[in-house]
């Protein structure tokens, strides 16, 4: 057996064999295999490749912007062998897929998560995957022979552009670029940020979303989502934005204006005023794909945590760090607090499965905000645990943390998902103060019933704030 493998103290445990008991049921024998696969391929072959892929991109900006690393094209190709490719598409909805569910996707981009290569390798990265699930579900034919086609293929890459530098774009219906009809096509005005993906050589196409009724009173119907070849004449990249320092290349981020940037009418997608509903059924399936691949980091910093623990050359205060208690208590709760993770977004991905994205709203929102709150958790303890590597290239858990805090920002901040969690809950609460009064006043009826009398009026206090006369 290969160390590159080697998981327990007994050697190697299969990814199909930890698969967690309540999702079993829902995971063909064909997923499984699959899954030891994708496994295999991210511990073996992708990991190892991250540090090339690191150093093939080069050192300054130019060079880091235009590099395509070689070693990617050579995991393609052996992914492509193996059967690894465009797993994401959920077989229930997209005919283009390799037939999985949300569910047994879920379980493979778990393992992708740990690798910074292993999701574009199978052609599972961001923000490729939602891009393609949008051409998948809203293109018209000919939009999908155009760039859908080369994207399944893994020939071109793409960037979506949603938010804006001059507005608060966790509220989408602030978006001020413009998309006016002028004939047969559309001019945009206006600019964009944090296009990832903006800044690959491969990107040929934006997904951008802007306003072609501005006025319209049903603020919902304001925005529409049109397809913007990158070189079309008036639009200009400033510049790559970092990410607590990391530039991200050569994907990068983009700063983006469009000046009178002109695009046929046949670019539109599904038609105007439909934008609102093309980003709510792209971004649902994204969050739950960011947290699949989180609760993979999640637990590759966990595996690097309990690495320096049993790091014989390291011995503070005479001891190995797993000799003191304060370490065994992190490493416990770290265990505790991503199989919990796990377990709520295998419980969102069965879910959309059994709906779709729309139907499963509270859970994807709710893994939306668990899930980068704990994977920062447990890479915070991991570097704690290095000390000064921790913090430095010498390891990988900085610019994990980097990666997990954008995951509290991306596809809307954790507010808006809390806050639109909390009034739903919320809803719940007349029906909450009904049923418990109607108990109490049972109760009352109860105690009447079988002669028992309280002193203590206060033991009988109504929810509803009134009091027992009895």
């Amino acid at each position: 057996m290969s160390a590159l493998l080697k998981n327990s103290q007994n050697g190697h445990l299969p990814a199909s064999a930890r698969i967690p008991a309540i999702a079993r049921p829902f995971v063909s024998d064909r997923a499984m295999k699959t899954l030891d696969l994708v496994e295999k391929f991210v511990e073996e072959e992708c990991i190892p490749a991250d540090a090339v892929f690191q150093r093939q991109i080069g050192e300054t900006t130019e060079e880091r912007f235009s590099s395509h690393p070689s070693v990617l094209e050579d995991l393609k190709s052996k992914a492509k062998k193996l059967g690894l490719w465009n797993l994401f598409l959920p077989k229930n909805h997209f005919k283009e897929g390799a037939g999985f569910s949300n569910l047994e996707y879920g379980l493979m981009a778990e393992y992708l998560g740990k690798s910074m290569t292993a999701s574009e390798a199978t052609n599972c990265a961001a923000p490729d995957t939602g891009n393609m699930e949008v051409l998948a579900k809203y293109g018209n034919e000919a939009q999908k022979r155009k760039w859908l086609d080369p994207l399944l293929s893994g020939d071109i890459r793409s960037a979506f552009l949603m938010t804006e530098p001059q507005v608060a774009s966790s509220d989408a219906t602030n978006i001020e670029l413009l998309i006016q009809r002028d004939g047969n096509d559309y001019v945009l005005n206006g600019e964009k940020w944090w296009s990832s993906g903006a800044g690959d050589p491969r990107c040929k196409i934006y997904i951008v979303l802007g306003k072609t009724d501005p006025y319209n009173k049903e603020k919902y119907k304001q925005q529409s989502v049109i397809l913007v070849p990158h070189d079309t004449p008036g639009i200009t990249i400033h510049r790559m934005l970092s990410v607590l320092g990391y530039d991200d290349a050569p994907h990068g981020h983009g700063h983006i204006s469009f000046n009178n940037v002109r695009v046929p009418a046949s670019n539109m997608v599904l038609g105007e005023g439909r934008g609102f509903e093309i980003i709510q059924g792209r971004l649902g399936p994204g969050r739950i794909h960011h947290a699949m691949r989180s609760v993979g980091a999640a637990e590759k910093a966990l595996e690097w945590f309990l690495a320096r623990l049993n790091d014989p050359s390291k011995t503070p205060f005479g001891e190995q760090l797993h000799k003191h208690g304060i370490m065994l208590d992190r490493i416990a709760r770290s265990r505790i607090e991503i199989d919990a993770a796990r377990l709520m977004v295998l419980n969102a991905a069965i879910k959309i499965d059994e709906s779709n994205a729309k139907g499963a709203l509270k859970e994807i929102a709710e893994v939306k905000v668990l899930v980068p709150t704990m994977n920062l958790t447990i890479i915070d303890r991991a570097i704690q645990a290095y000390g000064g590597a921790g913090v430095c290239q010498d390891t990988p858990l900085a610019y994990m943390y980097a990666l997990g805090r954008t995951m509290r920002l991306v596809d809307g901040p954790d507010e808006v998902h809390i806050l639109q969690l909390g009034k739903n809950e919320n809803k719940r609460g007349p029906a909450h103060l009904a049923r418990i009064d109607a108990q109490i006043k049972k109760g009352e009826e109860l105690l009447k019933q079988y002669g028992i009398k309280i002193k203590d009026p206060l033991q009988l206090n109504r929810v509803s704030g009134n009091s027992s006369k009895l």
